[in-house]
């Protein structure tokens, strides 16, 4: 038992941010890294999504749900894949492969934000958009000043539980060989060969850590927030 936490606290500063020093962020921090790169993007590029799908039921709408339909029932392997083999021909060079498995992420997760906002406009009172409008509100107005703020607030487990799955998600960056916590603990019991319990007993508990910290985090600003 000692020995196996031995191999832990020997190789900590490898664990928690890689090679740091040499310019090479991994292990935990690159998976903080990655996941906050792509929940920046994902939340905005969702929200966005969901307004115009919201505000054009059509054919806009349409092509959305279809867009997100075919993203969401691909396994998330297959979309780092295609990121890491498809963004280098369309840009012309290759990208660092954290910044390829953030894109893949965010852009995984934002078909699940759109759903959930959607969802959280159609639940409204259709009224509210309508009296918005007679006090002279415009529909860019309505929806950023009066609709989303309250949507946000009530679909906030929702987007936890999105957040929190894109968090867990970035262990998926081995396969690309990206240095990320998954990545780096493999890397540590190829080279050590012993207490592979240990070592990945570890990783599930900085995963399950990190997890509880952000739900912490959501559940203390729902109530520091004030109500709407």
């Amino acid at each position: 038992m000692i020995a196996g936490l031995n191999v832990i606290t020997d190789n900590l500063d490898y664990l928690l941010w890689g090679r740091l020093a040499a310019g090479e962020p991994g292990g935990v921090l690159l998976t903080l890294l990655m996941a906050l790169g792509a929940a920046a993007l994902a939340l905005p590029g969702g929200i966005g999504l969901a307004c115009l799908a919201w505000r054009f039921p059509g054919v806009v709408r349409n092509t959305l749900f279809l867009w997100a339909e075919l993203i969401r029932g691909i396994p998330l392997i297959f979309v780092i894949f295609w990121m890491w083999y498809l963004l280098p021909l369309i840009t012309g060079g290759d990208l660092p492969g954290a910044m390829t498995v953030t894109l893949a992420l965010a852009w995984f997760s934002a078909a699940a934000v759109m759903h959930s906002v959607l969802s959280g406009l159609s639940a409204l009172p259709a009224g509210q958009y309508e009296a918005a409008l007679t006090q002279g509100f415009s529909t860019g107005q309505t929806l950023w000043r009066i609709l989303l703020p309250q949507v946000l607030r009530n679909i906030l487990p929702s987007l936890l539980g999105i957040f929190i799955s894109l968090l867990k998600d970035t262990s998926l960056a081995f396969i690309v060989n990206v240095p990320e916590l998954t990545t780096v603990a493999g890397q540590v019991n190829n080279r050590v060969q012993i207490y592979p319990a240990a070592i990945f007993i570890f990783t599930g508990v900085v995963y399950y850590l990190l997890c509880c910290s952000l739900e912490l985090l959501a559940k203390r600003w729902r109530v520091t927030r004030p109500a709407l």
